[in-house]
This record gives C-alpha cells, sequence and structure tokens, in this order.
C-alpha cells in the first residue's frame, strides 16, 4: 500500500484531506504537523489508528525529523499542505511565513529527493496570481505570479522552489492553486467560521471597508477530492487550478450567514480596509476538469447552508478552539505517538 507522508493534516485542510483518504482505504498516511495555532489534533478525532493513519508531531523546518519520518516509514508520496495562511497574520510579521513556507518547502524537496519520493504534491494558492479587476478573465495556471502579501509572495516562492526541483533534479512534482476553502474544521480566524459564529452569538461582524472584495468560494471536500485526483492523474510539473465556480462579494456571503444563523444585519461593522487587500480572485479550473477528470460537486449555496449548520452543531469543537483548550488535546491523547 502506497505510503503518504501528509504535512500539516491537522489544519483545516489538511484533516478534512485525512478524513477522505481514511476513508477510501487506498492508502497508509502519515500526518506530519508542528500543531501550531491552526492545528488542531481534535480535528481527526477518531482517524488516527496507528495502523492505516499515524501521527508524527513536529515541524517541517526540523530537516532531521523529516528525514528519519520519511525513512522510518518508506514514504512513498508527500502531500504538502503545512503552511502559515492568515494574511493579516503575514502583514503584521512575515518572517514566520518565509520559515515555514519557503524554508519549510526547501527541507521537505531535499528530503524527498534524497528518498527517492516518486510523487510530491504542493499545495499552494491563486494569491500567487494577484489581483483581478471585475472585468478581467479568471486566472489560468499561466496567469502571471504578481502576488500581493507576504503570506501570497512567500507560497510564489514555494511554487518557484517546486518547480526548481522538477526541472533541475528530475523530481515528480504536481502544484495546485485554490480558491478560497470553507466547510468544517476551519479556524475561527478566517472570513466564514468569523462571521457564523459572531453572527450566533449576536457580536458583531466586522467587514473590510465596502465588503465587495470577490471571492471565488470552493468547498473544502470538492479541494480535497482535487488533491488526490492530481497527486494519482496528475502530470509531473504541471499546475492544476481548482476553483469552485462560486464568486461571490463579501459582504453577500456575510448576509447569507446572517440569513442562516436568522441574526440582524445590524450586526455587520464595516471597518478600515486591509492593506494592499486584493479586490477579487476568480478561478478557471478548466484544465484540472478536462485533465484530471474533476469538477466541485457542491453549489456555493448549498455548501454554505451545510458549513453553517456544522458550526451550529458543533459548538463543543467551536468552544475548545476559541478557549484555546484544544491545545491540551494533544498532550491528553497522543503524546504517546512521538
Amino acid at each position: 500500500m502506497t505510503t503518504i507522508l501528509l504535512t500539516g493534516g491537522a489544519g483545516f485542510i489538511g484533516s478534512n484531506l485525512v478524513r477522505m483518504i481514511a476513508k477510501s482505504g487506498r492508502y497508509r498516511v502519515v500526518v506530519l504537523d508542528a500543531l501550531t495555532y491552526a492545528g488542531n489534533l481534535e480535528n481527526l478525532e477518531g482517524v488516527i489508528d496507528d495502523s492505516s493513519v499515524s501521527f508524527v508531531h513536529g515541524s517541517i523546518n526540523d530537516a532531521e525529523l523529516v528525514h528519519s519520518t520519511m525513512e522510518q516509514y518508506e514514504v512513498d508520496a508527500v502531500m504538502h499542505l503545512a503552511a502559515e495562511s492568515h494574511v493579516d497574520r503575514s502583514i503584521v510579521s512575515a518572517a514566520p511565513f518565509i520559515e515555514t513556507n519557503v524554508t519549510g518547502t526547501l527541507i521537505l524537496l531535499e528530503a524527498a529527493r534524497t528518498f527517492g519520493v516518486r510523487r510530491f504534491l504542493h499545495v499552494s494558492t491563486d494569491e500567487v496570481y494577484g489581483t483581478l479587476g471585475p472585468d478581467d478573465a479568471p486566472f489560468t495556471e499561466h496567469s502571471p505570479l504578481d502576488p500581493t502579501s507576504p503570506y501570497a509572495a512567500s507560497k510564489a516562492s514555494s511554487d518557484l522552489l517546486v518547480m526548481s526541483f522538477v526541472r533541475t533534479h528530475g523530481l515528480d512534482a504536481v502544484i495546485t492553486r485554490c480558491s478560497n476553502n470553507y466547510g468544517p474544521y476551519q479556524f475561527p480566524e478566517k472570513f466564514i467560521p468569523l462571521m457564523t459564529l459572531n453572527a450566533m452569538e449576536q457580536r458583531p461582524l466586522p467587514v473590510y471597508g465596502d465588503g465587495r472584495q470577490v471571492r471565488d468560494w470552493l468547498h473544502v471536500d470538492d479541494h480535497c477530492t482535487g488533491l488526490l485526483l492530481a497527486l494519482e492523474r496528475g502530470r509531473q510539473g504541471e499546475v492544476y487550478n481548482f476553483g469552485g465556480f462560486g464568486e461571490r462579494a463579501n459582504i453577500d456571503v456575510v448576509h447569507e450567514i446572517l440569513r442562516h444563523t436568522k441574526s440582524d444585519h445590524a450586526l455587520i461593522e464595516h471597518v478600515t480596509d486591509r492593506k494592499a487587500h486584493d479586490r477579487r480572485y476568480a478561478i478557471d479550473a478548466t484544465k484540472a476538469q478536462m485533465e484530471l477528470g474533476w469538477k466541485p460537486e457542491w453549489t456555493f449555496d448549498d455548501g454554505l447552508e451545510a458549513t453553517v449548520a456544522w458550526y451550529m452543531q458543533h459548538q463543543t469543537w467551536c468552544d475548545h478552539v476559541r478557549s484555546g483548550e484544544y491545545r491540551t488535546y494533544y498532550q491528553e491523547h497522543y503524546h504517546r505517538t512521538l
């Protein structure tokens, strides 16, 4: 059975991907996660069993640990999702983004080359393309890299590193770039869970500027399906975009969340816009559809309704994350896996 080293597997997208892989029964998964503020082992409750899914606590910046993990578990493929990903945090301090997203990726690439990993899947973001005007065509895989934030710049840098290892060392690597994800287990600092939880608690919903920034929303399940297809069918050295065909202005998403939570629109509070805030993202996912046979199953309307319902039904998880109690879960349950 193929063994996958999946970095960042206790995070939002990573944990949903681990659950999907575990359910398929086609792979053995080794989760490597540093359990920084956004890493939460509660996301993998009931999944880690040390037979089909194992957990290793550590950072991708720890070269010795990365090498020993690949050797011990005889890793065949890497799915690299570990990243610092919050734009606001990158504006305050960019250094952690360079350390994790660039240096950490380099360490993984060197280890993959050393141990002859057969496939390296690097998960990136549409933010490397920069911003679009209201009438511009969506981003394709040939759109130039034009990052705006330190976060996006760090991801663009890691993308270029991956491509350099393909061209210089012949590494079998594939890059994916996705639009904004949403769904279960997303850390509450992100837009949709933040607005949902604030609405549930009748707290103000902070909206940057006029709220007319447009994002293309992709349900995390559809993204994870695409990642597995890219792992299995993607061509060496290629980039695949995944988008949800769900462009919405932020303020319109807020209005829908208020409707689903039966909350008052007076809770909306417009705040000073973020520095260099990208106005619009949109993805052309034609290549993924044609080459990988991928298409999103969730419409945004259905996906948002289901996501809001998930947060309303998982209040304990929400409380643990917002209080910080989730940080004790590892010590109480999984310290033995070290």
